[in-house]
């Protein structure tokens, strides 16, 4: 499966600081051999070169729950 600019996705990276974590892509690029690589946003930052395998559409669910501990978090600062 293909994303365009905008998809809200979940990246699964083990490597990563955003495994399991909500984003949205905001690049798609095309490598020489025609496969495709994401630069996803997140909250804290920016993940490049993501290969389409890392990723999953996201459901409405994971997009709240990651503004509700967004939310929680900025009350615990407060």
């Amino acid at each position: 499966m293909s994303f365009d600019e905008d998809d809200r996705v979940v990246l699964h990276d083990k490597h990563s600081e955003f495994d399991g974590e909500t984003g949205t892509v905001t690049q798609t690029m095309e490598s020489m051999f025609g496969d495709t690589t994401y630069t996803i946003s997140f909250e804290d930052g920016q993940e490049a070169g993501v290969p389409e395998d890392a990723l999953e559409v996201a459901d409405d669910e994971d997009a709240l729950q990651d503004e509700n501990e967004d939310e929680s978090e900025d009350e615990d600062a407060a």
